[in-house]
């Protein structure tokens, strides 16, 4: 459970701190109080800091204060309190208060009568307060999504004392960034590692804020690049509420996680708390699938996999790769000594619908070239890509290349 600026804001002893602008970004959660010293803040917050201002050590004129306002947002902290009075600073600027709504930044106006040692103490010990519960809350939905506890009736008993309402259906959805890799050869780990950190956080935040607007909100399960999010979802209609929902989030986040890839696979809907184990297990099956086949634009459902529900079911690994390189075995062959070229065309052919014009100008190849593959294909598989059968085990060989790939 995070404490987050709304929550500060409603803290007892803290009646005099009031909101002046930026009221969209209430719900950033708060990890600590600063107290800003110097004339600006960027090397000293790491993000996630509720920023104090106070005038006493340094000069804070408007200018002073937009700066302060960018940085704060470049460095993604929770919001900036600005103490008012006679002596520092005698009011807010309008142009800051414009600023700070435009940008989305909770901008607090807290008078100096109210002492800074009482707000940091209520706020620290609401801190305290706040990981205590959210670290219940999180392990209450870790052993429900792993089916991991001996009394479902106990665990539920334990989301209700903790004000978790999981009576209910629910559709799960299971998220991963990828493509961090690449990033290590172009630039230092440590500059990486802070990037992919930020981006986490980014991705955090705002899964807390979809949640958010969708209530019952619960917490979102993260850890090293991989979040789960539980959505209430009673029937088809509203989990195909939710995939519009998430598939619009989506794009409009991922630009700007570039080069970086979000993934979203999300569960069938309707599942009771006894049953969430089942669902996490259907979203990572999903996910698998809007990782490896492009065409899925980053987002799949359980309930569109079709024939990908029976390959995921199959345990034995080794059944899947037998039947892979019995139909497809002397392609890969080629392709894996010669370049990547049979497998990509077999692929385009086969998603055009055998359209030799379609599938030319989606690998953006001649179609004489195309064609040429296509006899080359069907000479060392020994297939007939006009013949049914073969071209049904084709499809099925394919998904699982994907799915291995």
């Amino acid at each position: 459970m995070s404490l987050t600026v709304d929550d500060v804001l409603a803290l007892p002893g803290l009646e005099s701190m009031r909101l002046r602008a930026g009221a969209v970004g209430l719900g950033n959660p708060v990890r600590w109080p600063y107290v800003a010293e110097n004339s600006g803040i960027a090397e000293w917050v790491l993000g996630g800091e509720l920023v104090f201002v106070t005038g006493i050590n340094h000069p804070r004129d408007q200018a002073n204060l937009l700066q302060l306002l960018d940085e704060a947002v470049e460095r993604q902290v929770a919001g900036l309190v600005i103490l008012t009075g006679a002596a520092y600073i005698r009011a807010i600027p309008e142009r800051l208060l414009a600023a700070a709504d435009a940008a989305g930044m909770p901008l607090i106006e807290q008078p100096y009568s109210l002492k800074m040692v009482l707000v940091t103490q209520a706020i620290g010990s609401a801190l305290v307060q706040a990981e205590q519960v959210g670290r219940s809350r999180h392990d209450v939905l870790e052993r429900l999504l792993s089916g991991e506890y001996q009394s479902l009736e106990l665990l539920l008993h334990r989301a209700r004392q903790l004000s978790m309402p999981m009576d209910g259906q629910w559709q799960v959805a299971q998220l991963q960034l990828e493509g961090g890799e690449p990033l290590f050869a172009l630039g230092h780990a440590e500059q990486v590692e802070a990037q992919l950190a930020q981006h986490r956080d980014r991705i955090a935040l705002g899964l807390r804020h979809f949640a958010r607007e969708h209530p019952p909100a619960l917490p979102v399960l993260g850890r090293a690049g991989q979040w789960s999010l539980l959505l209430p979802a009673v029937d088809a209609a509203a989990a195909q509420l939710n995939r519009q929902r998430l598939a619009t989030w989506l794009k409009n986040f991922s630009p700007s996680l570039l080069p970086l890839k979000l993934f979203i696979g999300l569960s069938a809907a309707a599942h009771p708390p006894a049953r969430l184990a089942r669902a996490q297990d259907e979203a990572l099956q999903a996910l698998g699938a809007a990782r490896r086949f492009s065409e899925r634009a980053g987002l799949c459902v359980y309930d569109e996999l079709g024939v990908l529900k029976l390959l995921s079911g199959v345990r034995d690994q080794a059944l899947l790769d037998q039947f892979l390189h019995e139909r497809l075995g002397p392609l890969l062959h080629h392709d894996q000594h010669h370049g990547a070229c049979l497998m990509p065309t077999l692929e385009a052919w086969f998603h055009e619908n055998a359209n030799l014009v379609a599938a030319a100008q989606r690998l953006a190849v001649h179609r004489n070239t195309l064609t040429h593959r296509v006899q080359r294909i069907e000479a060392l598989s020994g297939l007939a890509l006009d013949n049914p059968n073969d071209r049904l085990d084709i499809g099925v060989a394919l998904m699982i290349w994907r799915l291995s790939a």
